[in-house]
């Protein structure tokens, strides 16, 4: 099986940067936002953390895709 993220990670991504949390596209940046918010585990904050910025990093390939077909 590949790496298959728990529905609580994706749900919680989503949750922080709806509440406005700003991640960025490395994952110790996002380490260090999360630290300041109580996280239930130091591996679930890992978790969110790297998929927070796998996302970014998705986000910003696919922002440049449409640059160069406009």
């Amino acid at each position: 099986m590949g790496k298959i993220k728990q529905k609580l990670v994706i749900r919680t991504v989503k949750g922080l940067s709806e509440r406005g949390i700003d991640f960025k596209d490395t994952f110790t940046e996002n380490k260090k936002i999360l630290g300041n918010n109580t996280m239930p585990s130091k591996k679930i904050r890992n978790q969110i953390a790297g998929l927070a910025a796998r996302k970014k990093r998705q986000e910003a390939v696919e922002k440049a895709k449409l640059d160069l077909d406009k």
